[in-house]
């Protein structure tokens, strides 16, 4: 972590790193936070070698970007500039209780779901229809949470009657209609652009003075997310899960390292192919 003159580091991540004031001894009585996105790559778990250049930058604005496309939706950014050496990778945000879960919501089976289909028919408790395929539409969007994990450790898929007992009846309720509804919005935006949102999680938390639920983190990112070309998807064949996100770094992970001891070194190729797929998605957005 950086040393910052107003700011003291308090949490690294396996992106992230959280900054608090000098002025504040914990996060529990700060009353602002600085969220820096590095240019870390994560996958399986583990922290990758080397950095995305850039990668950290491209991400905070393609959520400053969505937070803007849902002003109706509270979400944790302050009207502040983040210090002038971090301005575009970084935002000053309120602090949030957090909630203990990691909200996905899926509308294509892919990934983790697509293994627990093949074993159950099901995913996180919800039974799908028979015959599915990988990346496949589903035939309507799946709240299906997962426990958070400290870096080095996995998250879980949980059942949605595991959330009632992590956080009560009502505020379950509350984040999986939420998260929902922000994905369907999310997902009719993509396909305005060509773009398919296979999935995505959202973090939620209650804001320290109003109580609101307020959406947390970063959102609908390609870290957080899989997002698909909608003319490659369309035309079938191998290639369309061809992603906009780091699966490429995972899918030669694992094709390239058996899972034991550390991963190995990202060829510099990988890199720039992963940069350009991250670049490639913004634009699409933001038109920058």
């Amino acid at each position: 972590m950086t040393f910052l003159s107003d700011w003291k580091p308090v949490y690294s991540g396996k992106v992230r790193e959280l900054y608090i004031p000098v002025s504040a001894s914990n996060i529990g009585n700060a009353e602002k936070l600085l969220m820096v996105a590095t240019d870390r790559v994560s996958a399986f778990d583990h922290i990758l070698e080397p950095e995305i250049p850039g990668k950290g930058e491209l991400l905070t604005q393609l959520t400053l970007w969505w937070f803007r496309q849902f002003p109706d939706i509270p979400n944790h950014l302050r009207d502040e500039p983040a210090p002038e050496d971090y301005s575009g990778n970084a935002m000053v945000v309120e602090p949030l209780d957090m909630f203990p879960v990691e909200c996905v919501v899926r509308g294509y089976l892919c990934g983790s779901g697509w293994k627990e289909y093949q074993r159950d028919g099901s995913v996180c408790g919800i039974a799908l229809p028979e015959g599915l395929k990988e990346g496949d539409r589903l035939p309507e969007p799946i709240y299906t949470p997962a426990t958070k994990a400290a870096v080095g450790d996995h998250d879980e898929n949980i059942t949605y009657e595991q959330t009632e007992d992590l956080l009560g009846p009502e505020d379950a309720a509350a984040l999986r209609q939420l998260s929902l509804d922000l994905y369907m919005r999310a997902a009719s935006m993509c396909e305005e652009r060509g773009v398919i949102l296979a999935d995505t999680k959202f973090e939620w938390g209650r804001n320290t003075v109003t109580g609101a639920i307020t959406l947390g983190d970063e959102v609908l990112t390609s870290d957080s997310s899989r997002y698909w070309d909608g003319e490659i998807y369309s035309q079938g064949g191998i290639n369309r899960l061809d992603s906009f996100d780091k699966q490429i770094v995972r899918n030669w992970l694992s094709e390239n390292w058996d899972f034991t001891g550390s991963p190995p070194r990202l060829p510099a190729e990988l890199v720039e192919k992963t940069k350009a797929r991250y670049d490639e998605l913004l634009a699409r957005f933001t038109g920058n």
